[in-house]
């Protein structure tokens, strides 16, 4: 058995949640980087829970500045052991409308400028993201949605671009009708990738805000109105997330479907031939294995 913590990475305002007990700001260091915040932590009904602002308090960091290497080794480093990402998403479904939430299951990874594995040369490893989030993690998500009567979809492909500016409509048509997906957003690539990587268990939680610029009853995404159900969905998501802890045990067996052992085969290169320099940075992420 292993101890519960659940980490959340989210907007600033996430953690604004009434009954968390011991709560303090922490900061964290991290020898890849610095995270894009200091962590709130505290207990919630008995289990740890940790907070970390994904574009820093005042939302100082695009999509493409955020440290991901950092934050998801800053929260390993804590103990977190379930990490939940809760970020605004433009929907490509009629039915998945502005205020919704959908459990993302799948992604397809557009970025391009961003840090998106912890090795490389000198210790190279390749770990599966064929089924990128947690089965477990995403139902107890979906069964606390359902309790708190906040309208959520379960399963989806999340579209990861490089932004910061929206689609094209042509960009948008395509990833709609030609790719499939069903939700568009910026920051949960390689968040996803990292958290594998660093054997948590993961899984992503989209807050409709806009329908792209696909729709043709809604033109061109409206930031005013996106910050308007923006403000209206991180209530809801702090309602989730207080209550998250009625389908999560401060106590729990390692995870069936692997993501907590996802580096037992995955490391390639010779212990003789490994730059001692990386072994030391991976040292939280995965100390488990090295």
């Amino acid at each position: 058995m292993r101890k519960t913590k659940i980490g959340v990475i989210g907007g600033s305002g996430i953690y604004d949640i009434d009954g968390i007990g011991n709560p303090k700001w922490q900061k964290v260091e991290s020898p890849w980087g610095i995270p894009s915040d200091w962590i709130f932590t505290g207990t919630l009904h008995g289990v740890e829970i940790a907070f970390l602002p994904r574009h820093g308090r005042g939302h100082t960091l695009s999509p493409s500045d955020i440290p991901y290497r950092a934050n998801i080794d800053a929260l390993k480093r804590l103990g977190v052991t379930d990490l939940i990402s809760i970020s605004a998403c433009g929907s490509f479904r009629d039915n998945m409308k502005p205020g919704h939430f959908v459990v993302v299951d799948q992604f397809i990874d557009r970025t391009t400028a961003r840090e998106n594995s912890f090795f490389g040369t000198g210790c190279v490893a390749h770990v599966s993201v064929a089924n990128p989030t947690c089965h477990r993690l995403s139902e107890a998500c979906l069964n606390t949605a359902n309790n708190q009567g906040i309208k959520v979809h379960f399963g989806g492909t999340y579209l990861a671009m490089e932004g910061p500016q929206f689609s094209t409509r042509a960009e948008s048509k395509l990833y709609r009708e030609v790719w499939g997906c069903d939700v568009i957003g910026m920051t949960n690539m390689p968040e996803a990738k990292l958290a594998r990587e660093a054997e948590l268990c993961y899984t992503s939680i989209a807050m409709i805000t806009d329908y792209d610029s696909w729709h043709p009853d809604h033109g061109e995404v409206d930031v005013t109105e996106i910050i308007k159900i923006l403000t209206e969905n991180s209530t809801k998501a702090r309602g989730l997330i207080a209550n998250l802890t009625d389908c999560l045990r401060p106590e729990r067996s390692q995870c069936t479907q692997g993501c907590d052992t996802a580096l037992d085969f995955a490391i390639m290169t010779a212990p003789e031939a490994r730059d001692p320099v990386l072994i030391a940075k991976l040292d939280a992420v995965a100390g488990r294995v090295l």
